[in-house]
């Protein structure tokens, strides 16, 4: 059973959404919210496998409220502004629905949920791992990344810039609280201003003073502090 929360501030818009998803009973809705504030909550303590987003909402809209967020759940955009489709696209939502909602259209974009979405994400889970995803906006930009996917986030002031694909966008994150919430099997903080993903490492070389330099898949050169190449070597069984 496919666990659904929906967030939208017209009343009769989640009433409609609904009645249509009524139709399919592998789904269930779980819960509503009318805004950002709500809908973080909702998520938070309901931990939906999916949600149908609003986009313009008062006080913040939905792309606000997903950076607010830990983790992502599967997201499906539902908005009657078309303008927004290329920015939801970028987002790699999984799909994204004009208003007001046809029961085709709903329908390809639960098969897209069926093919794409883990069923029973636990998102009150302390530390966050390859597999789990987060929403990441910087500008009029937005995406959904795979932690797996970043090679190194980098430390600048209090933001945090992260590395994948081709983008490098900045996080209002400071390095040391990413730490924290990462899982340390998988990322490592290689020195000062780094935390790098070591399933992306192509290559390790010796530094003066004991140190290391990484490259990473995406031509990234990281050095590895003198102390932090001691646990290095160790977690990497030199």
């Amino acid at each position: 059973m496919l666990k659904i929360v929906l967030i939208d501030d017209e009343r009769l818009a989640r009433s409609e959404l609904k009645r249509l998803l009524k139709e399919f009973p592998e789904v269930e809705v779980i819960g509503e919210a009318a805004n950002a504030e709500e809908g973080i909550e909702k998520i938070e303590t309901l931990n939906p496998d999916l949600i149908f987003l609003d986009i313009q909402m008062p006080g913040k809209s939905g792309f606000d409220m997903l950076t607010e967020l830990e983790r992502a759940p599967q997201v499906i955009f539902v908005t009657a502004f078309d303008e927004y489709a290329l920015k939801a696209f970028e987002a790699s939502a999984l799909d994204y629905l004009m208003k007001p909602v046809e029961p085709k259209r709903l329908a390809e974009a639960l098969q897209k949920v069926r093919k794409e979405a883990e069923p029973g994400l636990v998102i009150h889970r302390t530390v966050l791992g390859e597999n789990d995803q987060v929403f990441v906006k910087d500008g009029e930009r937005c995406w959904f990344v795979k932690l797996g996917d970043v090679r190194v986030f980098e430390s600048v002031g209090n933001y945090a810039k992260v590395f994948f694909g081709n983008n490098k966008p900045l996080i209002l994150k400071s390095l040391n609280a990413l730490e924290e919430r990462l899982d340390d099997k998988i990322f490592f903080r290689a020195n000062r201003k780094h935390i790098i993903n070591l399933r992306m490492i192509e290559k390790i070389e010796p530094y003066f003073n004991g140190g290391l330099i990484v490259d990473l898949q995406g031509g990234e050169k990281i050095e590895v502090s003198r102390r932090q190449s001691v646990k290095f070597k160790e977690m990497m069984s030199f």
